[in-house]
């Protein structure tokens, strides 16, 4: 039962994983590109790389023989992963599912054209000249993403002409990897957009958890609550979307798939195959597993007899507003502890940066979603990050 893991990206999420893998007995090598990332310091070790050098990593593939590969990033060269499956190690969820799913275009492509999935009108640009054609074709406004980005980072709205040049430029300092290239979107006129948590097992049926509701900024979520109060008939719109589109690209694991919902129902937006920042809701214990449970259990084998929602829970991230190479402190942490019905996690990273998210303030209860997301800012406000 005792597995070797080997976890590619450490960071908030990574961690959360870590810890759940523990928990079940297993061993757990965290690596990221810098010393002293969140998973690494619960992992029982850690190697530090640039997961982009196919080589390096190749070469603590070899040291270290895992049974079991999970990546947590983006930034990663999963052309390899092939190569590791067919040495004997499980890639979570598979090979294709990641290598899929680290590129926008790969997976977009698999949902729009392959599965047949509703998805917004798109086109790709690897140019500023590019992406004028492509916001002709979408029209204006539309929406601009790195291909390979994680948390918002470079992600921008069209609102005129005049922004097509500095979307390009944001777009492409805000890309992971060396990939240059944007998807642009057009703009869905949405009333809510819900992260939908979809569990694939090895020997089980596949699961979905309650939605969660989630607002964004800069293309990063701010709040998430769970759960997500929506048309039944919307709801089972997406789960089987997310059902198509999981079981297309293969494998064991929890998902992220997200999905703007219109008043005529769903329309699939994106999948991560890991633990997704807005399911971080449910370490407020609103289900009977939390996300990294559930990601736990499932690459590991463990059935998974049912996912059951406990109660309503909240979440709020608090942010960095400066860079610095210096250990963070917090303030205000015991004023915001007096909150009743309420958890915190400090992620433990090392050096900050503007907008990066170094903590998140859970709240829970039978009050409505609305409160407790009142509760999880107002909690998140007197936490401050020197």
């Amino acid at each position: 039962m005792r597995k070797k893991i080997l976890l590619l990206g450490s960071g908030e999420l990574g961690k959360e994983f870590a810890i759940a893998a523990q928990r079940l007995g297993q061993y757990v090598i965290a690596v990221d590109s810098y010393e002293n990332a969140p998973a690494m310091q619960v992992a029982h070790t850690f190697e530090v790389i640039d997961m982009l050098d196919g080589n390096a990593l190749d070469a603590i593939v070899a040291k270290h023989q895992p049974d079991l590969i999970v990546p947590e990033i983006e930034a990663i060269r999963t052309e390899r992963f092939f190569d590791y499956e067919k040495q004997g190690i499980q890639v979570v969820p598979s090979a294709k599912a990641a290598n899929f799913t680290m590129n926008r275009k790969a997976i977009r492509d698999l949902a729009a054209i392959e599965v047949g999935v509703k998805t917004a009108k798109y086109k790709y640009a690897t140019s500023f000249e590019e992406l004028s054609k492509a916001v002709e074709f979408t029209g204006i406004p539309c929406v601009v993403k790195p291909l390979m980005s994680s948390s918002g980072k470079g992600q921008s709205v069209i609102k005129s002409a005049e922004d097509i040049e500095k979307a390009w430029k944001y777009a492409i300092e805000g890309s992971r990897g060396d990939l240059q290239e944007v998807i642009v979107e057009g703009f869905i006129d949405f009333d809510y957009e819900i992260t939908l948590l979809t569990v694939t097992q090895k020997n089980g049926p596949t699961l979905f958890c309650p939605p969660i509701g989630h607002r964004q900024e800069r293309g990063d979520y701010q709040e998430s609550w769970q759960p997500m109060s929506m048309n039944p008939l919307h709801l089972a719109e997406a789960q089987k979307m997310a059902g198509d589109v999981t079981k297309a690209l293969g494998g064991a694991g929890i998902w992220g798939v997200e999905f703007f919902i219109t008043k005529d129902g769903a329309v699939f937006s994106e999948l991560s195959p890991r633990p997704h920042d807005t399911g971080m809701v449910t370490l407020a214990g609103t289900q009977n597993f939390n996300e990294f449970e559930l990601h736990a259990r499932a690459i590991l084998g463990i059935p998974i007899p049912e996912i059951q929602l406990l109660r309503n829970g909240a979440s709020a991230v608090v942010l960095a507003t400066e860079s610095s190479v210096n250990e963070p402190a917090f303030s205000g942490i015991e004023t915001a502890a007096l909150e009743p019905n309420s958890d915190f996690r400090i992620f433990g990273k090392p050096f900050t940066r503007p907008f990066r998210r170094m903590a998140v303030t859970l709240t829970y209860g039978d009050q409505k979603v609305e409160e407790l997301v009142v509760n999880a800012q107002r909690m998140a406000s007197k936490i401050s990050v020197k």
